[in-house]
């Protein structure tokens, strides 16, 4: 028979275990995941986990070159492209990363204002022919620190050969860095909300987030983001970090994934697997 002294001190030493397990998991992620990140997997992750997301967002790129500068620190890197990790693996890059998993994909689509004056247009035109009409207010991100932005200068430049359009990419976004339309990734969401933008190169989930109408470009066209997870070489907390990965590719993470209009995918190991930590456990 279990004595109520008994039954309190199990209960205490349940409390202690849980207490010593749960943490603060710091999350540096691409920006275009902000509603996914701090709505959908940091909330389900605390619940399943006991643990306590925090989560930082930015453009892929310039999230690199932070931490590549040791201006920023956390347990685990989210990012829109594999290639963003390159700039983190080796001697010369300072070792922060050793191996990453890829674990999802969102098309880059063409969203837009449905409240605009062009969304008549773009309803009925080829989008290629509204982009370059006089006063339409396009927003993207910079290509010089996120994939978004990269991914947006390419399908302009895909369409011009692809439509027998010269002179496309130019004519509708201007310089690579162009100020009128550049924006930093985790405030252009709001730009469209706020009606100050007619037209925005969004990711899939971040259109299906914000409920924006959007056009998908042709098969021969398109391109998106792939994203990848991978845990720092200075990892405050190793073992959380592990926990919030494993939930990531799980299949209660990869639900909230396809709720906020991901494409899931079986996961990919890159880099070196003997680094890999035990505690990280891919389906």
């Amino acid at each position: 028979m279990v004595t109520a002294a008994a039954a309190a001190l199990a209960l205490g030493g349940v409390m202690l275990a849980s207490q010593a397990r749960a943490a603060d998991v710091s999350v540096l992620y691409a920006g275009s995941l902000v509603n996914l990140m701090e709505h959908g997997i940091g909330a389900a992750f605390d619940a399943s986990s006991g643990d306590h997301f925090v989560g930082y967002a930015g453009g892929s790129n310039a999230l690199a070159n932070q931490i590549k500068g040791r201006l920023r620190r956390a347990d685990v890197f989210v990012s829109a492209s594999p290639k963003v990790n390159d700039a983190l693996t080796g001697a010369a890059n300072g070792n922060w990363v050793s191996w990453y998993v890829t674990f999802a994909k969102s098309p880059l689509l063409i969203a837009y204002n449905p409240r605009g004056r062009f969304a008549a247009e773009l309803r009925s035109k080829p989008w290629y022919e509204v982009l370059r009409e006089p006063g339409i207010r396009i927003g993207r991100t910079d290509p010089a620190l996120d994939p978004k932005g990269r991914l947006t200068l390419q399908l302009l430049q895909r369409a011009e050969q692809v439509y027998h359009q010269p002179g496309l990419a130019q004519a509708v976004l201007g310089a690579p860095n162009n100020p009128a339309q550049v924006r930093p990734e985790e405030s252009l969401a709001g730009r469209m909300q706020s009606g100050q933008l007619d037209v925005g190169f969004f990711y899939s989930t971040e259109a299906t987030d914000l409920k924006l109408p959007s056009i998908k470009p042709a098969p021969e066209v398109a391109t998106g983001a792939i994203y990848t997870a991978t845990i720092l070489r200075d990892a405050a907390d190793p073992a959380g970090a592990a926990r919030y990965v494993n939930f990531l590719l799980g299949e209660p993470g990869q639900a909230v994934l396809h709720r906020h209009g991901l494409q899931t995918v079986a996961p990919v190991l890159a880099g070196d697997k003997a680094t890999v930590p035990a505690a990280v456990h891919f389906r």
